[in-house]
């Protein structure tokens, strides 16, 4: 199978996912201020945790070359994207010093030690089942939203935030760890027992994406 067949598996979700009405107001701008602040602090604190799951997936790596094609994630998340993180952060008022103190939010802390148990109990495949409808899903948002009509980029606050993840790089990115996940479920058939078990670990991250959006959305009730 491939990774593409872990999303149809659970399309009502990943829809939910990528469709968010937190995705949605991104598009248009018209976010609440607080939402966004809150998603920014709460996933600082999620990429430290991504990260030391990509250092799992170099520890649970059977070979050389799976064991590479986990250190470039490793490396980028703590190098660049969080330093990215905590620049962009800074536009927003808020100091790194801000991000590390904190609390982690109840959505945050379950989505995070569900993707590293999942990592722990299970093999390589199990853990990048649970990682992949971030790095994908954020893909397909990103692109998603920079080539929409609808989507308002002129004079909208989080404009930035569509560029990036819907930019050259971040695609390329997340393509080229597409790809290596597709190698690793290729002997796999969806239908079997083993298959089934990664449509549900899948699924349950994707559904720990819902609740990410949500809690940022709820921010902005309060």
């Amino acid at each position: 199978m491939k990774y593409q067949d872990l999303i149809e598996a659970c399309q009502s979700d990943w829809q939910e996912y990528t469709e968010h009405t937190f995705v949605q107001q991104l598009a248009l701008g018209t976010l609440p201020q607080e939402s966004f602040l809150h998603y920014l602090k709460q996933d600082f604190l999620f990429l430290k945790q991504y990260a030391r799951a990509y250092a799992l997936a170099i520890y649970k790596a059977r070979t050389l070359e799976d064991m590479r094609q986990a250190l470039p994630s490793v490396q980028a998340l703590v190098d660049t994207e969080i330093a990215h993180h905590v620049t962009y952060c800074a536009e927003w008022g808020l100091s790194e010093s801000d991000l590390e103190n904190e609390p982690e939010d109840f959505g945050t802390v379950a989505y995070t030690r569900y993707v590293l148990d999942a990592g722990m109990a299970g093999d390589l495949v199990d853990l990048y089942a649970a990682l992949a409808p971030c790095s994908i899903g954020y893909a397909v948002i990103g692109k998603a939203l920079l080539n929409s009509a609808e989507t308002k980029l002129e004079g909208n606050p989080y404009r930035s935030w569509i560029e990036l993840y819907g930019g050259e790089e971040f695609q390329t990115g997340v393509a080229q760890g597409a790809e290596h996940f597709d190698r690793l479920l290729k002997e796999i058939d969806i239908n079997s027992q083993r298959g089934q078990i990664l449509v549900e670990v899948f699924k349950t991250a994707t559904r720990m994406e819902v609740a990410f959006w949500q809690q940022g959305i709820n921010a902005g009730e309060i």
